[in-house]
């Protein structure tokens, strides 16, 4: 016998929203056509439901064929090795805060240590491996310090996926051009027209690049826009001319000090300041020289200081600003700005031919020695003059953690900037030892990674120090952060005497011991993925 089956009704308009309705009120208030009443009423709803859903989906209509993407394009770069590939996909997958709570345990942070992997292996020139770019581009989209070299590695093919999810737009952003390569330095038609037409983030691209390679092309690109730029676009545009300065900027430079915007201004006084040889130097020089005598009426030759009386307009053309912060007094506020724009070659001839060491070191009149050295400090570090660096850092082992003319952590630590990284680390070690980790969180920061071998010694024995006076580790979690991003791998051998626990002196912290022995091998751990790391990237010395 052959069944037929019964003739399917066509749904009334409006099905759907009737059965939604009813789901929403309770099949006890409301019923629906099709639906009977009673305890089996909610069975029945849910069976009218899925009908009503079959029906729906079968009945789309077919939508016009969008466009196919065009194919993403190649990156000639070598592929990672297998075992570095296989690594990345480890350190993106890892999430911070899995662990909970404050204590870390012993397993590695991984995101830490996923830009100093990206650094190696964009100094390898690899391309990052197609199936990465998702979760890479996710882990730049949440960390913008990521972006650069993460974008780096990521290539062409990032940018391409980047235009299809809106999530991903930033990498468009972070890209001037989206991608397109810049003119190269034949290109002077493509230079001329990319600067004229381009939106502002390819113009400043541009007007770096060129200033890298080529400065006077640089300079004279933006001389012939400069008039029709904006107040805030000049601003950007002549932060660029830092790259290469050189005392061939100076006549432009000087036109910017009459810029109707204060800021651009302060930025080109700022520049012209950085150039010992230039005329707003020696305008500053004079002003400042009019301001610091030595007194020789004391009985010890003193440095003698006479606060500017008023700020006129020849000195706010030369960037001075006339307004004092709330808090500060004008005349030092003024004095502060003649001082850090004055060459420090000024001071020798100007205080009885002393070396900037003999300077510093002289007694300061009427409270003045904290401004007139601040100043100097901010001097050293626009010139970066290496020499009155080290005389206002002075020795690391000196009574008191501050050289004698730093003011501030910050201070000292920009001035080690100016210093080789050699010396710079070797400086770091000897506070270290000198005056423990308490304070040297920002120094260590300026350290090139990986560590010296003297400085990485040095930190390694201060929290060993720190471990045996019973104190908690969390008091040096900072440090010890910065220790398994940046002390050398090969360190790790020596850290293997501290992975046991000590035995807790009477007045020990309770528990510290262990803590200490999990931060160490924590420590150790990292140190020995790192060498991995760099072992599978074909990176020596790790």
């Amino acid at each position: 016998m052959i069944r037929t089956s019964a003739p399917v009704e066509a749904p009334a308009a409006g099905a759907w929203e009737e059965l939604v309705t009813t789901a929403l009120l309770g099949t006890d208030r409301r019923t629906s056509p099709g639906v009977p009443a009673g305890r089996q009423a909610p069975a029945a709803l849910l069976d009218a439901a899925a009908v009503q859903t079959v029906r729906r989906r079968a009945g789309l209509r077919a939508a016009p064929a969008a466009e196919r993407p065009h194919p993403a394009p190649e990156d000639p770069r070598p592929q990672l090795p297998p075992a570095a590939a296989r690594r990345l996909t480890m350190l993106l997958a890892d999430r911070p805060g899995t662990a909970g709570g404050g204590r870390r345990g012993t397993a590695p942070d991984l995101m830490e240590l996923l830009p100093q992997w990206l650094a190696a292996a964009n100094a390898r020139g690899y391309a990052a491996p197609p199936q990465a770019l998702p979760a890479l581009l996710d882990a730049a989209r949440g960390r913008t310090d990521l972006r650069p070299a993460a974008l780096a590695f990521a290539g062409p093919r990032a940018l391409w996926l980047a235009r299809l999810n809106p999530d991903w737009r930033f990498a468009l952003r972070a890209a001037p051009g989206s991608g397109a390569a810049l003119p190269g330095p034949g290109e002077a038609e493509r230079i001329r027209e990319l600067w004229e037409e381009g939106l502002f983030a390819e113009r400043v691209a541009l007007l770096a690049a060129l200033r890298e390679r080529d400065p006077a092309a640089a300079r004279e690109l933006l001389a012939g826009t400069w008039a029709t730029e904006r107040a805030e676009d000049r601003l950007m545009f002549l932060d660029s001319l830092r790259t290469g300065l050189a005392p061939e900027d100076e006549p432009f430079l000087e036109q910017a000090l009459a810029d109707r915007s204060r800021n651009v201004r302060a930025t080109a006084a700022e520049l012209l300041s950085a150039l010992p040889g230039s005329a707003l130097a020696a305008r500053m020089a004079d002003r400042a020289a009019a301001c610091v005598a030595v007194d020789h009426t004391l009985g010890t030759p003193t440095i003698a200081v006479e606060a500017p009386h008023e700020c006129d307009a020849a000195m706010e053309r030369d960037g001075v600003v006339p307004k004092a912060p709330s808090g500060r007094g004008e005349r030092s506020w003024w004095l502060g700005q003649l001082l850090e724009a004055a060459p420090l070659g000024t001071w020798p001839a100007r205080l009885g031919g002393r070396t900037p060491e003999e300077i510093v070191a002289l007694p300061v009149a009427d409270g003045w020695q904290g401004e007139l050295h601040a100043a100097w400090c901010r001097a050293a570090v626009r010139q970066r003059d290496a020499r009155w660096a080290r005389a206002l850092l002075g020795a690391p082992a000196a009574p008191e953690a501050g050289g004698p003319g730093a003011v501030s952590l910050a201070e000292r630590a920009r001035l080690l900037g100016t210093l080789g990284a050699a010396e710079r680390a070797d400086w770091v070690a000897g506070f270290i030892s000198a005056h423990g980790l308490s304070e040297a969180f920002q120094l260590l920061g300026v350290c090139a990674v990986p560590w010296a071998a003297p400085l990485g010694r040095a930190v390694v024995d201060a929290l060993n120090i720190a471990r045996d006076a019973g104190s908690y580790p969390w008091s040096f979690s900072g440090v010890m952060g910065l220790a398994e991003r940046c002390l050398d791998p090969a360190e790790a051998s020596r850290l293997d005497g501290l992975l046991a626990v000590p035995d807790e002196a009477r007045d020990a912290s309770p528990g510290a011991g262990g803590y200490w022995a999990e931060a160490f091998q924590r420590l150790v751990t990292t140190l020995r993925l790192r060498a991995a790391m760099a072992e599978e990237l074909g990176v020596l010395g790790g």
